[in-house]
């Protein structure tokens, strides 16, 4: 039980780091010209590969870390899709419901990122990084 609470700690550590980098990105594409989803969706990409190179270094480490794979990556990806999708909706919602105002995206960022992680920390933990 204390594995699991350490590890959710250094996932939730590596997401608040993941928010930085999606929210930056996300800024940018919008500075870009590109549409708020569009953006998004650049930003969710950039935000899931600092995800991933965190979480397998630390969070989720037993012992020495094998060198990154693309498969690794590609399942980490995969993996994330499902909390992806939560993250997005309930970001499309924020910037629906909300005026428009420089804030907004960042809520939005933020509720997304929040509404997916805790299925995101399942299946990192349990279909990625399963170690035996």
């Amino acid at each position: 039980m204390r594995k699991t609470h350490h590890a959710l700690a250094l996932f939730a550590l590596a997401g608040i780091g993941g928010l930085g980098v999606d929210t930056l990105v996300c800024y940018a594409g919008l500075a870009a010209g590109l549409h708020f989803y569009q953006a998004r969706l650049l930003s969710f990409l950039a935000a899931v590969y600092f995800t991933w190179q965190i979480n397998r270094r630390w969070t989720f480490a037993a012992g020495a870390v094998p060198p990154a794979s693309w498969m690794e990556w590609w399942r980490y990806l995969g993996a994330m899709l499902g909390g992806g999708a939560v993250n997005y909706a309930t970001s499309a919602v924020v910037v629906h419901l909300l005026p428009a105002w420089p804030m907004t995206p960042l809520l939005a960022v933020a509720a997304g990122s929040l509404a997916g992680m805790a299925l995101n920390f399942i299946s990192a933990r349990l279909l990625v990084f399963k170690r035996s």
